[in-house]
């Protein structure tokens, strides 16, 4: 079975997947978006965001990737590789007939409003999509709140399949989410079905 990519280029993106060279730039990515980014992430604990503990994600995200259980690429400008600006993710796959991933995905407040992450979303999507990972659905929760990421689902395609009362813990306090959809039109069966 082919691999999926670790590094996709866009027009002004370079997508990588976590390599531990990256510890800094994904710690000065957090850093920077902490409050950006305190409305719509859960909680983190308190050593979260140290280049150690972000170095050990960094190794178990690469072992993940390798293995084809989880996807990560880190958003870098085509033009400044070593900034890490973003990033997109398919989390919890599952097989067998589900065939399925949650797409999650975060950009640096600085990064805002100029379809950074629409041409990202795209990037990732086609791939998962492609025979290298071949998934049937994609799944994405968005707080109804969130008018850009509700957006971007809406530019993409996704269906909104209704909302998740007291989806995840954010903030303080459990929220709501709407729960969106993309399917895979060329989803290719395995040979055993």
């Amino acid at each position: 079975m082919p691999s999926a990519r670790s590094r996709i280029d866009t027009p002004r993106l370079r997508l990588v997947a976590p390599e531990p060279g990256q510890a800094q730039a994904v710690a000065d990515f957090y850093a920077r978006n902490r409050e950006h980014f305190s409305p719509w992430d859960p909680p983190r604990g308190p050593d979260d965001d140290e280049p150690e503990a972000i170095q050990r994600r960094l190794l178990g995200g690469a072992a993940a990737f390798d293995a084809g259980e989880a996807f990560r690429w880190w958003l870098t400008p085509a033009d400044a590789p070593r900034r890490v600006i973003g990033s997109v993710s398919l989390s919890n796959l599952s097989r067998g007939p589900f065939q399925s991933a949650n797409l999650g995905y975060a950009l640096d407040a600085a990064a805002q409003g100029q379809g950074l992450m629409h041409e990202a979303l795209q990037a990732v999507i086609a791939e998962a999509f492609a025979p290298a990972i071949n998934l049937h659905r994609l799944q994405a929760g968005v707080r109804p709140e969130n008018l850009r990421s509700l957006a971007v689902m809406a530019r993409l395609g996704f269906a909104d399949e209704g909302l998740a009362r007291d989806y995840l813990y954010i903030a303080g306090a459990w929220r709501d989410h709407r729960l969106f959809a993309l399917l895979n039109p060329a989803f290719i069966a395995p040979a055993h079905w």
